[in-house]
């Protein structure tokens, strides 16, 4: 396997985002790439800043339907870990392709604020009706991941 990978994510057919990465591991079930924060500017959520110089640490799994996301500043302060539901990656060729299916999680570096976040977007995206099971099991990994956050070794018990 090469050592850059195209991490790509799409979202309803279509696709979010597309952007390079290098490869960390790749255990055979997890493939864990690191990138530098891929979209334009700086995107606020309140809760917190992603913004140039914040790098991604990213794990994907080929039978999980999430992806974890440790987020770092430039100078490698730990702002928390994003988490989105997704279907299972797919890796080849050179990437990783990953639909994303609305939910997500926020995790703050102290481990004190779990945010479940855009369940109202999933719920309008009609995903319960055309693939009861694909919503029954991003139900489920959004479940799990909550749980985890809340439990003492938190997300990182994860990834190691």
């Amino acid at each position: 396997m090469t050592d850059r990978l195209t991490v790509t994510l799409t979202k309803a057919g279509r696709t979010k985002i597309s952007y390079p990465a290098a490869l960390v591991a790749d255990t055979g079930d997890r493939i864990s790439v690191r990138a530098p924060w891929a979209a334009d500017g700086v995107r606020d959520f309140g809760f917190v800043r992603f913004e140039p110089g914040d790098v991604f640490t990213e794990h994907f799994w080929r039978t999980r339907w999430y992806a974890v996301k440790e987020v770092r500043t430039g100078e490698g302060v730990l702002k928390g870990w994003y988490c989105d539901i997704t279907r299972p990656a797919q890796v080849r060729d050179g990437g990783i392709l990953v639909e994303d299916l609305d939910l997500d999680l926020w995790v703050s570096a102290d481990g004190a604020t779990v945010l479940r976040l855009d369940e109202d977007e999933f719920a309008q995206s009609g995903l319960a009706e055309s693939d009861p099971q694909a919503a029954a099991e991003a139900v489920c990994a959004l479940d799990a991941l909550a749980a985890r956050a809340h439990t003492p070794q938190g997300l990182p018990a994860l990834l190691t």
